[in-house]
């Protein structure tokens, strides 16, 4: 069961990095291994947080796989947590916070914890995970740079 946790400063606002994180719609033109996303449906709550059902496309050699996923959205957190609803996985979850930092810039935490059904992708995806969480991680970071300028 592969787990990746990662913190880091980067030179944007917190409120930057959290609406680029929550734009999944636009994952396909900037991570790696996302061919395709649709938004299913997108309920506000009482509580501030939003609630978004999306499909994801993941393609990774000669898997292609599409799986479901809850995003909820928490604007005055500063939060995005994700679960897994249908697709490839056992399961998966995963979340992000942001927080500003005094001297400028924010924080940006992630985690991720996910198992496939199919063993043999398991495999696959176990020898390089690692490495391809940290792709993911800075492909935001470069999609905040292309948005935002350089620091």
């Amino acid at each position: 069961m592969p787990t990746h946790s990662e913190t880091r400063p980067l030179p944007y606002t917190a409120q930057q990095m959290y609406d680029l994180v929550a734009d999944v719609a636009r994952y396909p033109e900037f991570l790696p291994w996302t061919a395709a996303a649709r938004i299913r449906s997108r309920t506000p709550r009482p509580d501030g947080s939003e609630v978004m059902e999306a499909d994801l496309v993941i393609s990774f050699k000669v898997f292609r796989e599409r799986f479901g996923s809850r995003v909820t959205l928490w604007p005055e957190r500063m939060r995005i947590d994700t679960e897994y609803l249908d697709g490839p996985f056992r399961y998966m979850k995963s979340d992000w916070r942001f927080r500003d930092l005094p001297e400028g810039g924010c924080e940006v935490e992630f985690f991720v914890d996910f198992e496939f059904r199919n063993a043999i992708l398991q495999r696959v995806i176990g020898v390089v995970f690692d490495e391809a969480m940290r792709r993911v991680v800075r492909a935001f970071e470069e999609r905040a740079k292309a948005l935002h300028g350089p620091a």
